[in-house]
């Protein structure tokens, strides 16, 4: 009577021109992988290319939409004349100030209204009205109260980074499912242990995703910010002097440099957020 490990062996493992056939087939899926990552630049490559040939033929007013050339020129002029790095370095350091006060304003709002029902329902209908005033509305108080230095621009964006921290903070805390708070009361957790070993646990990916949100609308916010309240170095300051000059070129070089520069964030915090999520899989 033959083994399990003797019908193991005997059975059959296929023609080399299948495993061939196969090998061919795993070559082409993993072809087709890697090109999935690339085809986000399918669009801008495209994009710019229909940029360069209208106008290579002219088809376009030259002093409306410039040629990639001369943006290109432009914006090697303005990193190696040392410009470009002094307005980005200001920017980033507002978008970054404004981000931190904004989130760690958030982080305590968003704990204190999702944990205390009283705190909540004190302030919980004041919050809900302030979220819904435009972002730009508070502007022109803003100026008034700050200026129209870094100080004002700092303030600006920590009410940008504010509102989502604190939203997606309380919903992700009253989100705990109930089993596990219960679980927690069975083993006789205190309000502190459940708090930092149940609840913060489940709310973290909300958290999370509020802390990201506060990262990019900070960022945006920093270019509404330097365009609205002029004072000061900043990539929307270029994009000032590039429109009062009718300077096509430096206009879009800084658009092209807000993109990125969003995009790259966008990038590294999804990275981090993968990172996180892992580590928090392999701790469980």
């Amino acid at each position: 009577m033959s083994t399990a490990a003797d019908q193991t062996s005997a059975a059959p493992t296929g023609s080399a021109g299948e495993q061939g056939e196969r090998g061919a087939q795993g070559g082409r899926w993993r072809g087709w992988d890697s090109w999935r990552g690339w085809r986000g630049l399918v669009l801008p490559v495209a994009a710019v290319l229909a940029w360069w040939a209208l106008s290579r033929a002219g088809l376009v007013n030259s002093a409306l939409l410039v040629s990639p050339a001369k943006v290109l020129d432009t914006g090697v002029a303005q990193i190696l004349g040392g410009k470009f790095w002094r307005a980005l370095a200001a920017s980033l350091a507002r978008e970054f100030a404004g981000f931190l006060i904004g989130t760690a304003a958030g982080l305590v709002l968003g704990a204190l209204l999702g944990l205390s029902r009283g705190f909540n329902r004190l302030v919980g209908p004041s919050f809900n009205t302030f979220k819904q005033i435009s972002l730009f509305a508070w502007i022109p108080l803003i100026s008034v109260w700050f200026g129209l230095g870094d100080t004002a621009k700092v303030v600006f964006l920590s009410l940008a980074a504010l509102v989502p921290v604190v939203v997606n903070t309380c919903d992700g805390i009253r989100g705990t499912p109930e089993a596990l708070l219960e679980v927690a009361r069975v083993y006789g957790y205190s309000r502190t242990q459940a708090f930092f070993h149940v609840v913060l646990p489940a709310a973290t990916p909300a958290i999370f995703t509020g802390v990201y949100l506060a990262l990019i609308y900070s960022w945006l916010a920093t270019i509404g910010a330097e365009y609205l309240l002029v004072a000061g170095v900043g990539i929307g300051n270029l994009l000032i002097e590039g429109s009062e000059h009718f300077q096509m070129d430096l206009v879009i070089f800084g658009m092209i440099v807000v993109g990125v520069v969003g995009w790259l964030m966008n990038a590294i915090t999804r990275k981090l957020e993968h990172r996180l999520a892992r580590l928090r899989g392999a701790a469980q």
